[in-house]
């Protein structure tokens, strides 16, 4: 054979073995160009799911503290016409303070803090004896502390079931 048949067979191979070469390094390629998209992809869902996790916990911490400035307004209208009902003193609107503080209790809920409330004033509106007063407005607050505490350790176990 000549040294151009040799020379030829030598490119010829050089050649060959480039594309073959070639072709399995841009596989390899597509492969991890695949796998980094999909490992971002992942991170990215994981940040979500970080930012979802934390608007949740900030939406049920606001909640709570609504429902508790909510039962707190309800129980300063209630003590209000708690002592008028001792002293004979109060405001001509201590009635209608009252109703709009049941009204958010009602809303707010849970039910059994809208029933404790509804107790309370009903025991109030039938002039009920000092002891009864107390013992409805004692219930109330049972009640809303049960609630309060029950929300909190809800999303306690809701932030800490999901991470």
């Amino acid at each position: 054979m000549s040294e151009w048949g040799i020379a030829l067979i030598a490119a010829g191979s050089a050649i060959a073995g480039s594309v073959v070469t070639g072709w399995y390094t841009r596989s390899a390629g597509i492969r991890q160009a695949a796998a980094a998209r999909h490992a971002g992809d992942r991170q990215a869902d994981a940040l979500l799911e970080s930012v979802h996790m934390t608007l949740r916990a900030d939406s049920s911490h606001r909640k709570l503290a609504l429902r508790r400035q909510i039962y707190a307004d309800f129980l300063g209208a209630a003590e209000t016409r708690i002592l008028t009902e001792r002293n004979g003193r109060g405001q001509a609107d201590d009635a209608a303070v009252l109703q709009r503080a049941l009204s958010g209790v009602l809303l707010e809920g849970p039910p059994e803090a809208a029933a404790a409330a509804q107790h309370l004033v009903d025991c109030l509106r039938r002039h009920v004896k000092p002891d009864e007063l107390t013992h409805a407005k004692q219930e109330f607050v049972s009640v809303a502390q049960e609630s309060c505490q029950s929300s909190t350790g809800a999303t306690t176990v809701r932030s800490t079931s999901t991470s």
